[in-house]
């Protein structure tokens, strides 16, 4: 039977961090990025208010049941294990109902204040991560962050929705580069966080493959990245800023790909994933960007 501390800290400061804050941070970016994309114009602002507001409910209701579903996992790794599930420092009812009142509030927002849409894909984004990705996949198959990416590559689509009321191919596309960006992106970090993994029990590749393994597949799924950004340029959806920012970026990712898979060491497993955090930030910035400099020519 687990016991339980007594908090060392706020309520409201466990509750924060059981959110994920900064994960919830990038994620809610890249859905806003996805509201202005979807119309020639200004999106009604008021809109893309509740439209953020209700994505980032559901998105911080589901990393909740992630903490609670994997709070003996999160235990036993060093990265994880501060936070309070995983220290006995808050009870699972209490998580559950945190998790129930954002996404409940999240659902409401959404579905009265944005449109019906936007609430069903992003309640299917909350299954995907808290419940086939966490409970089904990530427990069972190394590729585990590849197929369950997918949910983590939704916020676009959802933004997009939020706005025009459908998700056409060119929200596709920018969920697909997501899609691709997560396995080199978490590889990254399984690689300096090996022990953490091994000693979890998680089958992540690097525990099941091995280093070299692992390094190959994030130097092939940078140079797909780096042909899936693009897109955008190819459908016409972006211009030449989008394209040449797609390609430096790209360039870079693929640069430090290539310098782990031929001389691999912690720190620069660490610079590549703290690399592939503000990649992601600076394309969706570009594609926003030129999206705003084809309105003024």
């Amino acid at each position: 039977m687990t016991s339980y501390a007594a908090p060392d800290s706020g309520l409201l400061r466990q509750y924060l961090v059981l959110t994920k804050p900064r994960v919830t941070q990038l994620a809610v970016f890249c859905a806003v990025i996805g509201m202005f994309l979807a119309t020639p114009g200004l999106p009604d602002l008021k809109r893309v208010a509740f439209a953020t507001l209700g994505i980032w409910l559901l998105a911080a209701a589901a990393f909740a049941i992630n903490c609670l579903i994997e709070q003996e996992v999160d235990a036993r790794m060093l990265r994880t294990a501060r936070r309070p599930t995983a220290r006995g420092s808050i009870q699972p009812q209490q998580v559950v109902a945190l998790s129930g009142l954002l996404g409940g509030a999240g659902m409401l927002v959404l579905y009265n204040l944005v449109n019906p849409l936007t609430m069903w894909l992003t309640f299917a984004t909350f299954v995907g991560y808290a419940v086939i990705y966490t409970v089904i996949l990530k427990p069972r198959t190394p590729q585990n962050i590849v197929i369950g990416g997918l949910s983590g590559a939704m916020p676009p689509a959802l933004g997009w929705a939020a706005i025009a009321n459908a998700a056409p191919a060119q929200a596709w596309v920018l969920v697909l580069i997501i899609f691709i960006w997560t396995p080199p992106h978490f590889w990254a970090l399984a690689l300096y966080r090996t022990n953490d993994y091994a000693n979890s029990g998680l089958p992540m590749l690097p525990v099941t493959h091995g280093q070299k393994f692992t390094r190959l597949h994030i130097l092939l799924y940078s140079v797909a990245l780096l042909a899936t950004t693009l897109l955008p340029y190819a459908i016409r959806m972006s211009g030449v800023i989008y394209l040449v920012a797609a390609l430096v970026l790209g360039a870079m990712f693929v640069r430090y790909a290539w310098r782990l898979y031929r001389e691999y060491s912690d720190a620069l497993a660490r610079k590549l994933f703290r690399y592939s955090i503000v990649y992601l930030a600076l394309l969706f910035g570009a594609l926003l960007v030129d999206h705003w400099a084809q309105l003024l020519i």
